[in-house]
């Protein structure tokens, strides 16, 4: 099953080109073992900051019809207790990327340093979350994005991934703005500025009032954003929106992802998901006779 499923992404090997996203599953080492042994090509952890940060108040999550929408806040222990934990995740035989954040290029360039000599294979830069605005903003200004990617560029060996937002008129332009500054890869995109309302008592439902969407209704946008940056941008991107399925996979794979991230739907169907998907991308592979996941990448590009 592997040399059909390898993919090479930003230098990095995986097994496959099925991802664990950032912050679904925390921090836990031994949790994060267990999605490993799920049979994913590469693990995303939670997004870490340079000191510890509480979040939001509760409600921080809410099912809507359609996903999740959730406001934490960016809880996280901070970077260097957090080195502990990515002890023992780097005990896994996947890549390990760590997803950081920070109010300052300041501080991304500090935090990525620190996760990077405590053996991070990666680091995605998170500067798009819908609900701390401090960090969202920075993904709205190319000259920000500039600013960051840099920054980390110069202070790290390990490849670098840029996590764009889908909150912005044009992704194309900030994904440009990313690749000019050197990112390695960029993955393509956040969850949704979205909100829901209690209306019996009229209330925001989150804390935060507004939070970020993700699962099955971003999927189209989250496609499209593929698409437009792959068609645009000589730069690797790796497709986040909500991937339910196979079928999903091969679908942000055909426009343009060379491997794919995998979130809410761990809340649907648990760690079985990984597996389930891993099997489809291969099957199909076989059905439509490719040789591997690389001649997929970009297929619909040609029509």
């Amino acid at each position: 099953m592997g040399s059909k499923l390898s993919v090479e992404i930003a230098k990095l090997k995986l097994r496959n080109p099925v991802m664990l996203a950032a912050g679904i599953l925390g921090i836990s080492g031994l949790t994060l073992t267990r999605v490993v042994e799920a049979g994913v090509g590469a693990i995303v952890t939670k997004s870490i900051g340079p000191m510890q940060r509480v979040g939001f108040s509760n409600p921080t999550i809410v099912e809507v019809d359609c996903g999740f929408l959730n406001g934490m806040g960016l809880p996280n222990p901070g970077v260097d207790a957090f080195i502990e934990e990515l002890k023992v995740i780097k005990k896994s035989e996947v890549p390990v990327i760590v997803s950081i954040f920070g109010f300052t290029s300041q501080q991304f360039e500090t935090v990525a340093t620190k996760v990077v000599d405590a053996g991070a294979d990666a680091v995605e830069l998170n500067i798009s979350c819908p609900h701390v605005n401090e960090v969202g903003e920075i993904g709205q200004n190319p000259q920000s994005v500039k600013e960051v990617v840099k920054r980390v560029k110069s202070v790290v060996s390990k490849p670098v991934f840029t996590k764009l937002s889908p909150n912005v008129t044009d992704v194309v332009k900030i994904a440009k703005a990313a690749a000019e500054a050197g990112t390695d890869a960029i993955t393509a995109v956040n969850t949704l500025r979205a909100m829901a309302i209690d209306i019996e008592t009229g209330r925001p439902i989150l804390a935060s009032k507004i939070g970020g969407l993700s699962g099955p209704a971003i999927k189209p946008i989250a496609v499209r954003c593929v698409y437009e940056i792959s068609k645009h941008v000589d730069v690797p991107v790796v497709g986040c929106g909500g991937i339910s399925n196979w079928q999903d996979a091969v679908e942000f794979i055909l426009a343009g992802a060379s491997a794919i991230q995998i979130g809410t739907a761990v809340a649907y169907y648990d760690f079985n998901v990984f597996h389930d998907v891993i099997e489809g991308i291969q099957a199909y592979l076989v059905r439509k006779g490719y040789g591997s996941v690389e001649e997929l990448i970009g297929a619909s590009h040609k029509y």
